[in-house]
């Protein structure tokens, strides 16, 4: 039989009020009786059943996790980072894939029927409406991998993904590539808007660069394939800028099968440095997203917000990194 309250408070010798109250954060309850109970329930195997203290605290500790890319590997390190981080915070995780996702109130209907007590939007290709619905419907949110703006309507944490474009131009122009290209992911995505701007805006400084741009239709590997057997199909670049490891994979092997090498024939630069980049038969020059840092600083602002949700949206921005490996002459 399963150890009840009652069970606990006979053993204590306290009523079951009391019990409760002592498993009930913020309730009043003498340090002396808190002792009795937590010692009473550890020599009992009892835990506290949270749906039935969430009746009493109006909280359920639920934060809905919502996420849309999960052919990306690098969405398993973000749940990996996340579920514990929100674990260790005494939070539960509740992971919502919203992949194909077009309709904001629908998702806004799904966690209201959780009763989720805030949300963290972890993506860098929904659009800014998704956040600001939950917002809007009166849930606390964060929208991480979000586009920062002046104003935003949500707190916002992230990188600044046109510093990252730059950063990648700026690489390229001192490897002394002549022709170089920006190969990005779903061109609606704020995320390739941002990183192409960057990247194009420092080489309109070097018109004796030329340069060209084009997208896939999604952050995977097979689409950043496609497209760079496409590209090969015609007069390829020296150098392509691809704006996620994955997509930078892809086009290596595409490069590889062609009979082409990388980087002898082609230079690859990548961003995330997720796990595969760092395999010896890949070795990809990438620029590094600290990914467990937007995490962490997410979640206190989810919590922070939660507990005062008149809080203004704020921005955070995380700098990026070059992590040099063997993909660039």
């Amino acid at each position: 039989m399963a150890v009840t309250l009652k069970d606990v408070a006979e053993r204590a010798g306290v009523s079951r009020s009391a019990v409760s109250r002592a498993f009930t954060e913020g309730a009043s309850v003498s340090a002396r009786t808190r002792a009795k109970v937590a010692r009473a329930a550890e020599e009992l195997g009892y835990a506290p059943n949270a749906l039935a203290s969430s009746l009493t605290t109006g909280r359920t500790k639920l934060i809905g996790l919502i996420a849309n890319n999960f052919h990306n590997p690098l969405i398993l390190e973000v749940f990996d980072l996340f579920t514990r981080g929100l674990q260790d915070r005494g939070l539960r995780p509740l992971l919502v894939n919203l992949s194909g996702a077009t309709d904001p109130a629908a998702s806004v209907r799904m966690l209201r029927q959780y009763s989720v007590d805030g949300v963290i939007v972890a993506s860098s290709t929904l659009p800014p409406s998704f956040a600001a619905a939950f917002r809007q419907a009166g849930l606390p949110v964060v929208h991480a991998f979000g586009r920062p703006v002046p104003a935003p309507e949500v707190p916002v944490v992230g990188i600044d993904n046109f510093a990252c474009g730059q950063l990648a131009a700026e690489t390229l122009i001192r490897r002394g590539y002549a022709r170089v290209a920006f190969l990005g992911g779903p061109q609606s995505a704020t995320s390739t808007q941002d990183r192409a701007a960057g990247f194009l805006a420092v080489l309109r400084d070097h018109p004796q660069i030329t340069v060209s741009a084009s997208y896939a239709c999604d952050y995977t590997f097979d689409a950043g394939r496609a497209e760079m057997q496409r590209l090969l199909a015609a007069s390829p670049a020296e150098a392509y800028f691809c704006g996620d490891d994955l997509l930078a994979v892809g086009a290596l092997s595409a490069i590889t099968g062609s009979g082409r090498s990388v980087p002898g024939d082609i230079g690859l630069i990548g961003l995330n440095d997720m796990e595969m980049s760092r395999w010896q038969n890949i070795a990809l020059t990438t620029i590094r997203q600290p990914v467990a840092d937007i995490i962490a600083a997410a979640i206190d602002l989810v919590v922070a917000t939660i507990e005062q949700p008149d809080r203004p949206p704020e921005v955070r921005l995380f700098p990026c990194t070059l992590v040099e490996r063997a993909s660039l002459r």
